[in-house]
């Protein structure tokens, strides 16, 4: 008889939704807007993967994630072992799962999503990661015997927890510095609780510290001790700086110094940090406008309009020189902004804001631009249209048109070599710096970037300080 040929797998076109908090209920409370796969759901879609031969999703991820045979292991109902998987690659999962851009990166090398939508693999990354922290389903990590040697992280943010959590499993005795009281650089201070809640930070931290890091915080490095002090006397083998981009950037037009004008850095900090997302437990020294205006198009201006929003304003808009085509910002989060009533106005550029006489913000003043020939970002440059300004009421300006390096160590660190944009330069591929045992990644590099490339910075960084230590220079 002959064999009976093997039923062909159903593909389902499209990924399966998660279930989120109704936009009327939730712009006014801070708690995470999507409520994550349950079980069933999660490994109905894990059972979409197409188990490609070349897994060309891999080449997409910045910290180099097995995706398919994690995938699989969901599919297969094997938690445990997807978790395992997960975590041999990735010390801060569930973060990942909620603020990586997968759609642009592991996702949109998906074979499936040529003619279908991609599998969800950014949400099977935190159904896992989030079924771990409730179940403990993960099998101790494996960290390799003690060299004998120690490595200095600074910074712990995404780039630092990376590189520090890496290297504490090649047996390297990790301290890392925190300037803050807290961990978590950007994940803490600049994501806001409804993205990413602080309690699952403090577990993706706290598992970084069972690896076997040391974290002192308020320990802000180039003013307690310098990087050549830890260098000398201090007795560290290498120093990994992962002190991000911190330094707000200004518009540059007239009447920034008004009051109720504050960078986006100055405003989620002060919300995140002091708590404003648990008043009236916790009472914020922060002065929230009813009629915001928020510039800028990247995944920072949506936090700050999203938050303005739950901070009680009645309205929240977004301004922006290009269109919407060219907008930094995720997919899914300009998707929520606009169910949660933001206002969105494209091609128009700041020229000034408007004040009181007692120096309040009371309005800004715009100009209508048109895109030109493509810039050095890929996106068409705005152009002026002249004669074509125009006012707007509002009492509260938000400016999230990016960031600088934090200076405090390339300016207390003279050998360091910078770049014309006083970032750190590195070896892309080490991260090595011009001291010999001095690496960097991050935001510190790049500039301001997003949270899984900073990641990948401190993975490859962490290989380059072992190669360096163990001789392999």
């Amino acid at each position: 008889m002959a064999e009976e040929k093997k039923e062909k797998k159903k593909v389902v076109r499209e990924k399966y939704p998660m279930r989120e908090q109704p936009p009327a209920e939730r712009v006014r409370n801070y708690k995470e807007v999507p409520y994550g796969y349950d079980v069933e759901t999660a490994v109905a879609e894990a059972s979409r993967c197409l188990a490609c031969k070349d897994s060309p999703c891999i080449g997409g991820c910045p910290v180099e994630i097995d995706i398919p045979a994690f995938v699989r292991a969901i599919a297969d109902r094997d938690f445990a072992e997807a978790i395992r998987v997960m975590k041999s690659y990735n010390n801060l999962p569930a973060v990942c799962g909620r603020v990586c851009p997968q759609e642009t990166q592991c996702e949109q090398l998906c074979i499936l999503g040529k003619k279908f939508e991609p599998v969800a693999i950014g949400r099977l990354e935190r159904f896992i990661a989030d079924y771990d922290y409730e179940h403990k389903v993960a099998p101790p990590p494996k960290i390799d015997p003690p060299k004998g040697k120690k490595v200095a992280v600074v910074g712990a943010g995404p780039a630092g927890l990376t590189a520090a959590g890496d290297l504490a499993r090649m047996g390297y005795g990790v301290v890392l510095y925190e300037a803050f009281h807290d961990t978590g650089g950007v994940l803490r201070y600049g994501i806001p609780e409804f993205r990413l809640p602080k309690a699952i930070l403090d577990k993706e931290v706290d598992y970084v510290r069972s690896l076997g890091v040391k974290v002192e915080c308020n320990m802000v490095i180039g003013k307690v001790f310098t990087v050549e002090e830890l260098l000398g006397e201090m007795g560290f083998g290498a120093v990994f700086i992962g002190t991000g981009a911190g330094l707000p950037r200004w518009m540059g037009v007239p009447g920034e110094n008004l009051i109720g004008v504050y960078s986006s850095n100055e405003w989620l900090t002060r919300i995140n940090l002091m708590r404003a997302y648990e008043f009236p437990k916790y009472d914020t020294p922060i002065w929230p406008g009813k009629n915001v205006i928020v510039i800028g198009g990247g995944n920072t201006a949506m936090d700050s309009v999203r938050t303005a929003l739950r901070m009680g304003a009645d309205k929240a808009s977004i301004y922006y020189r290009r269109s919407e085509k060219e907008m930094p910002a995720r997919v899914e989060e300009y998707h929520h902004a606009q169910q949660e009533g933001v206002q969105f106005r494209f091609l128009v550029a700041p020229t000034k804001v408007m004040g009181t006489d007692d120096g309040w913000v009371r309005g800004m003043e715009f100009v209508e631009m048109e895109l030109g020939e493509p810039d050095e970002s890929g996106r068409g440059r705005p152009i002026e249209k002249k004669g074509s300004n125009f006012e707007v009421d509002c009492d509260m300006v938000v400016v999230a048109v990016g960031t600088f390096p934090n200076p405090i160590i390339p300016e207390a660190t003279p050998r360091l070599e910078l770049t014309k944009w006083r970032t750190i330069k590195v070896d892309e591929e080490t991260g090595a710096s011009s001291i010999p045992g001095v690496f960097a990644g991050g935001d510190i590099v790049t500039g301001g970037a997003t949270v899984i490339s900073a990641m990948g910075a401190g993975k490859r960084a962490a290989r380059g300080i072992d190669a360096y230590l163990s001789g392999n220079k």
